[in-house]
Parts: structure tokens; sequence; C-alpha cells
């Protein structure tokens, strides 16, 4: 059996993306918050209360939380186009996960997702070849350039949407 931490494993950044690679994360990014909506779609509101694993985040939890992390990375990606390789701020996503807002319907992010999908997906389908290389200091993970920026988003999504559907699929939902 996989660890339920990492339905997809974990993240392994690359050297370097092709054209293709950056064409196939972005339609990940594109399609995904359909998925993910689709991925909660008819869940009660115990569901919703469920972890998605023993010690996990609630479902309604990682509905909330996906939307902060991307905000997080499409601004990320705006500084990093906009300023000579910025320093930008972590945030601790464990404690923003038991604010109020996260208790809030799941519609209010799965809406709030949709809109920077779609804000996001237009900014990286405009980079030229050499957009992909600008980069922001990171005070935790380091320098990162847009392509790895991306490859990470790519994963995040692909990662959270696995811990919605396993669960779905583990509790018969």
């Amino acid at each position: 059996m996989t660890d339920p931490r990492y339905p997809i494993g974990k993240h392994q950044r690359q050297a370097s993306y092709s054209p293709a690679d950056l064409e196939g994360m972005i339609r990940t990014l594109e399609q995904f918050p359909a998925q993910f909506r689709a991925a909660f779609a008819g869940l009660t509101a115990s569901q919703l209360e469920t972890p998605y694993r023993e010690g996990g985040w609630t479902l309604r939890q990682l509905a909330h939380h996906v939307p902060d992390s991307h905000i997080n990375a499409y601004v990320r990606v705006k500084l990093a186009l906009t300023e000579a390789n910025p320093t930008i701020k972590p945030y601790a996503e464990e404690l923003w996960a038991n604010l109020p807002d996260s208790g809030l319907p799941i519609e209010v992010s799965l809406s709030l997702l949709e809109g920077i999908h779609s804000r996001w997906t237009v900014i990286l389908r405009s980079l030229q070849p050499s957009d992909w290389a600008r980069t922001f200091e990171h005070p935790e993970n380091g320098l990162t350039r847009l392509d790895q920026s991306l490859a990470l988003y790519d994963w995040h999504s692909r990662h959270h949407l696995g811990h919605a559907v396993n669960l779905r699929s583990r509790m018969g939902w």
C-alpha cells in the first residue's frame, strides 16, 4: 500500500522542463478546478468533516487549503515577472487551515479556485521561453524558477485531488 500522505508520490524537482512538459502542466492547471469540484460533488456536511487520512485535514479544510496555496503561487508568478528575483513570504498553511474562513461552505473556495486558475493560466500561456527562467527566492526552499514553480503546482493539484478521490473510494461515497 502506498503512503496515504502522498497518493501520487512525493514531488521531484527536475533540472529542466521541455515546452511539451510546460504545456502539459498548464493543461493540468486549466482542468484541475473542474476535477477538484467533481471530487467534492454531493458530499454531505458530515462527509466534509472527515479527514482524508489519519492525522490529516478534513475534506473541508482541504477544499479551502488548495485555493489558499494556489493564490500564493499565482502571486509568486506575478512577482517574479515584475521584479528581479523577489523574496517571497512563506505562509503557515497548517495555521491557515484552522482560521475561521476554513469553516465556510466549500463553494466559496471552489469558485475562488476557478477564478485564480483562469487568471493564472492566462499569464502562464503568455510566457516567452526566457520567462520560464525568471526566479523568486523562497526563504526556506531557496531559488525557484517559474518552470519549477509550475511543476510543483501541477503536482500539488494532482496530489490533493488524489486525497479527495482516494477517500471517496475508500469510503464508498
